[in-house]
């Protein structure tokens, strides 16, 4: 079970867009949502979840827009939630930015959009490229030769259109994996883990089938092969479009993929990370009027890789100010409004090891230092590198016609949540 009714909400509450699927909650339930929001605020006690009597309300914010789902029955929250996000997804494909004024531009679209998103409370079809075929920008104006629903919609496979065709059939596969990271001011890894997706961009004639193989340790124990350059996949995630039979069966990735970009799977590996990029820093005061910050940034990664756009953002007393730099490499920039010193390095090799010294002044009374300081965040890509060492062993591409395509592969390390306590 899902939803009862779902609610487009302006920042102060007042709501814009309200459809009711099932008729069992009353349309003026939302007007408890605003007060019980800012009770919980109040209180410190603010939940996705919040309830009312017999309604329960499920929210999310984007942007300056709250988006409600009211339901009276014990529902499926991730359900619920996933249906939100993906309104988000559709209502943004539409309008470029979702928004207040896109919402009031576009009221008749939306109310379109939501009939089609849900029904009686469950979702129906949620792909914005399938819905864009026959809800157009152009839906407030009716055109009655238009109104046939595409068979898309009631093919088996829904996600994808009969009829296309590509004078050069291709497929680009993009492996990008995101590093999470906390260490502790004693150079103790408190938390690793590695966050991969695998995207496709699929320029494919026709109806075809796609099998991909990766280094997956489960098959390859399967199939008795050597497990050395194998991957342990947890909390695996496919788009609607894999054949999840098949891959509990044999683990073979077999599906028919959407036309364009779509997101074929997720996965995570709790694995203890070696930083990429370690970071070593000294703060010292000299008479409460000045203070000097010395920041030493070691590439710990493969000599041949190399990472681009990093940036290390080092945190600062809130009170300092005329600051003066010096870095062996790239460029450092005060951002007095965030209390944080960026060094930029557009190019960082393998092995390196780079400088940055920051004086700043400090007013002459000195303030008292009640919370300790903000930990040093990282941002990185390294390209063809992943951390986990996943591969993709091969992509096969079958379609009646018999055409050859050709399959491309990327691999992307890059920095999620990195953080190295300095206190």
């Amino acid at each position: 079970m899902s939803a009862s009714a779902v609610f487009i909400l302006d920042v102060k509450g007042k709501p814009l867009i309200s459809r009711n699927y099932k008729g069992d909650v009353a349309m003026s339930e939302i007007e408890h949502f605003m007060p019980l929001l800012m009770q919980r605020e109040e209180e410190g006690a603010l939940a996705p979840l919040m309830s009312h009597g017999r309604v329960h309300f499920l929210w999310i914010k984007y942007s300056n827009l709250y988006l409600v789902a009211t339901t009276l029955k014990n529902a499926n929250a991730s359900l619920v939630y996933s249906f939100l996000y993906k309104t988000v997804e559709v209502f943004s494909e539409y309008f470029k930015e979702l928004e207040e004024e896109s919402i009031r531009d576009n009221f008749v679209i939306v109310y379109e959009l939501l009939d089609e998103l849900m029904d009686f409370g469950f979702p129906q079809t949620t792909d914005s490229k399938i819905l864009q075929e026959y809800i157009t920008q152009q839906g407030n104006k009716l055109e009655t030769g238009k109104s046939r629903v595409p068979p898309t919609v009631t093919n088996a496979v829904s996600w994808r259109s009969e009829g296309i065709k590509y004078k050069k059939n291709e497929v680009f596969i993009d492996v990008i994996e995101s590093i999470n990271l906390l260490v502790n001011a004693n150079g103790s890894v408190l938390l690793s883990e590695i966050v991969g997706t695998i995207k496709l961009k699929v320029f494919l004639s026709g109806m075809p089938e796609l099998r991909l193989g990766l280094n997956d340790r489960v098959l390859f124990e399967l199939t008795g092969r050597s497990k050395n350059k194998s991957v342990e996949l947890e909390d695996v995630k496919f788009h609607q479009c894999v054949r999840l039979s098949r891959f509990d069966n044999d683990r073979t990735i077999s599906f028919i993929p959407p036309d364009g970009d779509f997101e074929l799977m997720s996965y995570r590996l709790s694995t203890q990370v070696k930083p990429l990029i370690w970071i070593e820093s000294v703060i010292e005061k000299f008479s409460h009027s000045r203070v000097e910050i010395m920041v030493k940034a070691k590439g710990q990664f493969k000599k041949q890789s190399v990472a681009n756009s990093v940036e290390i953002s080092v945190p600062v007393p809130s009170d300092a100010d005329s600051p003066r730099f010096k870095t062996s490499v790239g460029s450092a920039k005060y951002m007095p409004e965030k209390n944080v010193v960026i060094w930029s390095i557009k190019s960082f090799p393998g092995g390196k090891e780079y400088l940055m010294r920051a004086h700043f002044g400090l007013p002459s009374v000195e303030k008292e230092e009640v919370e300790g300081r903000p930990p040093i965040g990282v941002k990185f890509e390294i390209p063809y590198f992943t951390v986990s060492g996943i591969q993709v062993r091969y992509m096969k591409i079958i379609e009646k016609s018999g055409y050859q395509a050709l399959p491309w592969v990327r691999y992307i390390t890059q920095s999620g949540d990195y953080q190295l306590r300095t206190s």
